[in-house]
């Protein structure tokens, strides 16, 4: 659009819309750029494109809902701040119960209810089964009034260990990438700030212990998984975090563990950077970092990036990672007669 002055998108892979924020100056189009038409309208689709070659070609970065619209008559700028797509899902409200129905098919289900096109990666059991009981599990049971359907999906992703987010107007719903190929090495010298933080419990010797009855079989499991420090005092007691779930198999407790576990060692390496505009790394890129000289020196996994676009500096980027290569992990499993 003629008037677009600044723009703000932050992308992140957090089960969560990715967020922009865009100015625009009244005066540069009669069409569209008039304040009657921002005073007034009512569900914007914006589609928010950056170029870095002077506008021979455009990168799509975002398409989404306006969720404010902010309007200066005096100095004459709109400013607009919206959502991608999946916004349309967590304002959706559900209390439907998908029980005979499985996760791959409630993904595409409640795509279709939006007009987005899907790419689900297809499953086979139904959700019911995650609970092993002789009854319909409606969402969040009595707190269902305030469920989404876009929590019905994160939950449904979260036990499938798959991925969803929307990007443009699809509904991805697969398994969350193993990508190994490295989008971009970053050294010290590329970029115009870095900080490199580590998170010294999480460096600790680490156990996740899954706590789980099962009534059919009348019996108390207690599965847990270790990843073992380094660096650490010698006798000292490992970092525990506990989680209670009912009606888990014996498998299913011992993977929730792993995967619970695998989460918390990501996130002992961080690393920030702030650095001079691309378009070629996405929220779930994986980067290397060398040249610190220190252990830091490793693959990484975006969580975020915020990209700018602003007259006065140009187009910047801040990237938020986690270190890519979780340690060891060790499993055991008990089981006692209830």
């Amino acid at each position: 659009m003629p008037g677009a002055i600044e723009a703000e998108v932050i992308s992140n892979n957090y089960y969560g819309a990715d967020r922009f924020s865009v100015s625009l100056a009244l005066d540069g189009d009669t069409s569209y750029g008039a304040a009657q038409f921002w005073a007034s309208s009512a569900d914007i689709l914006v589609e928010v494109q950056f170029s870095l070659d002077g506008g021979a070609s455009f990168t799509s970065l975002v398409q989404g809902t306006v969720d404010s619209v902010s309007i200066d008559p005096v100095l004459g700028f709109v400013n607009l701040d919206g959502r991608d797509l999946a916004a349309l899902l967590i304002e959706a409200r559900t209390q439907e119960s998908f029980t005979n129905q499985t996760s791959s098919e409630i993904a595409i289900l409640l795509a279709g209810r939006h007009n987005l096109a899907s790419q689900v990666f297809r499953t086979t059991d139904p959700v019911g089964r995650y609970y092993q009981n002789e009854h319909d599990r409606i969402t969040l049971d009595q707190f269902s009034r305030s469920t989404t359907e876009w929590d019905l999906l994160v939950f449904l992703a979260r036990q499938e260990g798959f991925d969803v987010f929307v990007e443009g107007q699809v509904l991805y719903f697969q398994p969350s990438p193993n990508e190994t190929d490295i989008a971009l090495t970053l050294r010290p010298t590329d970029v115009v700030g870095m900080r490199l933080g580590r998170a010294l419990t999480l460096a600790r010797s680490i156990q996740v212990i899954v706590k789980s009855w099962n009534s059919r079989q009348n019996m108390v499991f207690i599965q847990k998984a270790v990843a073992p420090g380094s660096g650490e005092l010698t006798g000292r007691q490992p970092q525990t975090y506990v989680f209670v779930k009912p009606n888990l198999a014996p498998d299913a407790a011992l993977d929730f563990a792993q995967k619970r576990l695998a989460e918390l060692v990501r996130h002992e390496r961080t690393v920030e950077i702030e650095m001079l505009g691309e378009l070629a790394l996405t929220s779930r890129s994986v980067i290397a970092l060398d040249g610190t000289g220190t252990d830091f020196d490793q693959v990484y996994r975006v969580d975020a990036i915020e990209r700018r676009l602003t007259p006065d500096r140009g187009m910047t980027q801040f990237v938020r990672a986690t270190n890519s290569s979780p340690r060891t992990i060790t499993a055991t499993a008990t089981s006692l007669p209830q």
